[in-house]
């Protein structure tokens, strides 16, 4: 066949696969959505039924090997060399049994329905994650703290067994494709380096490390005031964040900032100034607590030409509007992608970029000007609380990165062996990077409590890697002098330079043409000292 003949070969595979794919992924979308929002058990099964449905058109063995025998020579269009290689990921990614891939979609679906109905008991009472939040955030009674806290972990044991059971079903697959394990092929998938990404977080754990110390010698002198107990007996329900994946709120508190305000209508208002209007997404989403509803945070982008959504579970305080300026940065993401390109290339160039704009934005809660604009704090006030806000924020930097850590490596211990002792490795490794001492005899799955790890697979990294890029990225925006100005020129950056081309180009070449540079984690790790130095 002449390189013509396969290109024009591989344009009409494209626009038949498209036909088939494109309704069916929005039907897909569309009941995840509804089983998200409302806990509806056939929202469930109707979800589960057309995420198979995908499953099996991606399983097809005849259509991977033409995929992957096609010379990407072959073809001329850098547009279609790039589809060429998204979907040949998306085979790939689906290769195997499909009596498995039924069972691996099943289970998916099953578990992620369970984190949505599940709600913790304590003393008695059905209670929500916001309560068991604010129990650890305001409580000084160590009893109920320390029972919040466990009741926040009970999802673990009702889920830990079908989660070893899914990992177990996706290494097995992977194995067949030639991995070790599931984790090493969806690393590759993500077009990153293993022993890169492996090697960068040996570098930051070791650059961390005496930050970390300092912090958490400090930390622990203070808890050990507050509760009364020596520094010894600090143990996880001490801590004001069930997983210390954020640092204490100390004597920086924003809620009173936000206890009268619309949270909503802030985040219209700054992304309207900043030249990103999301008042459509704001209208289709759904943004407060229920029972029955995932009770986390997410944006979907149902059909890759508008349809986006936002769930959030929202209550008046800074932690939310962090979170929905947060949501709405990855909604600003999808929704500024080119709507020229072709349907394969209308998403993020990664996950690790549209998390790079969720991050960032959520950090302008942070910044003085931001306080003064949007939430009325006066100028004067906002600057003297501007310093601790910095204060806070670098040492918010410190805790998660060190979180991350925790999770990425557990991760990986996850799909090396998913039979092994869990339980145990988990505290290990809390212990390590956090210095959260384990609770004496316990033997639960703490780990399973924590939904990414079921729902949102080999991904936490990204987390870690967008904190990376947010920083490249304010220190371009400081250079072109608007970091700081909530106008249409920082929009406009954002817009051209981080959203329009979608998933043209591989991440790193992204990177590149939007900051002139490829990933530097220095600017990051200027960010992690201040947390000690200030």
């Amino acid at each position: 066949m002449s390189v013509e003949n396969r290109e024009d070969s591989f344009k009409r595979f494209l626009e038949q696969h498209l036909a088939v794919i494109e309704p069916l992924s929005r039907e897909a979308a569309l009941a995840s959505w509804e089983m998200q929002t409302t806990g509806s058990r056939e929202a469930a099964e109707r979800a589960r039924q057309l995420r198979t449905e995908l499953a099996l058109i991606y399983a097809d063995k005849e259509t991977y090997r033409y995929l992957k025998e096609l010379p990407v020579e072959a073809l001329s269009d850098p547009l279609l060399k790039r589809q060429h290689t998204l979907i040949l990921h998306a085979y790939l990614s689906r290769q195997g049994d499909e009596e498995i891939l039924k069972e691996i979609v099943a289970l998916e679906v099953e578990i992620a329905d369970t984190y949505n109905h599940h709600r913790a008991r304590l003393r008695g009472k059905e209670v929500s994650d916001n309560e068991l939040e604010q129990i650890l955030v305001q409580s000084r009674d160590e009893a109920l703290r320390k029972e919040a806290w466990e009741a926040s972990k009970q999802i673990g044991a009702v889920v830990a067994d079908r989660i070893r059971r899914l990992a177990a079903l996706r290494n097995q697959e992977a194995q067949k494709l030639g991995y070790p394990n599931y984790y090493a092929l969806r690393i590759e998938l993500q077009e990153l380096d293993l022993q890169r990404l492996d090697a960068l977080m040996e570098e930051l754990a070791h650059i961390s490390e005496p930050l970390w110390n300092l912090y958490r010698d400090s930390l622990d002198g203070q808890l050990a005031e507050r509760y009364g107990v020596s520094p010894e007996a600090i143990r996880p329900w001490h801590h004001a964040n069930r997983f210390f994946q954020a640092p204490e709120p100390s004597g920086l508190n924003l809620d009173p900032y936000f206890a009268d305000k619309n949270l909503e209508a802030i985040t219209a208002r700054f992304y309207d100034d900043i030249g990103l209007p999301i008042e459509d997404i704001l209208a289709r989403s759904d943004l407060y607590e229920r029972m029955g509803k995932c009770q986390h945070a997410f944006c979907t982008d149902i059909d890759r030409r508008g349809d986006i959504r936002v769930l959030c579970n929202c209550r008046p305080n800074a932690r939310w509007m962090n979170t929905m300026l947060h949501e709405f940065g990855h909604a600003a993401y999808d929704k500024y992608i080119s709507p020229e390109l072709p349907y394969l290339l209308r998403r993020p160039a990664h996950t690790m970029t549209t998390e790079a704009m969720a991050l960032w934005a959520g950090s302008r809660t942070h910044q003085p000007e931001w306080l003064t604009t949007y939430a009325d704090v006066p100028a004067q006030t906002a600057e003297t609380i501007g310093q601790s806000a910095r204060i806070y924020e670098a040492q918010s930097l410190l805790v998660f990165m060190r979180w991350c850590l925790v999770m990425y490596h557990f991760e990986q211990a996850l799909y090396a062996n998913p039979d092994g002792d869990l339980n145990t490795l988990w505290w290990d490794l809390v212990e390590r990077y956090q210095r959260v001492r384990r609770p004496e005899e316990r033997d639960t799955p703490d780990w399973a409590a924590k939904i990414h790890i079921a729902t949102a697979s080999v991904y936490y990294h990204n987390y870690l890697l967008g904190h990376l890029i947010a920083a490249q990225v304010e220190k371009q925006l400081e250079e072109l002098g608007c970091s700081r100005s909530f106008t249409p020129a920082l929009g406009t950056y954002l817009r051209e330079r981080l959203f329009a081309p979608g998933a043209l180009w591989p991440w790193e070449e992204w990177l590149q043409k939007a900051t002139g540079e490829p990933l530097n984690p220095h600017y990051f790790v200027q960010q992690l000292q201040e947390a000690i130095q200030s």
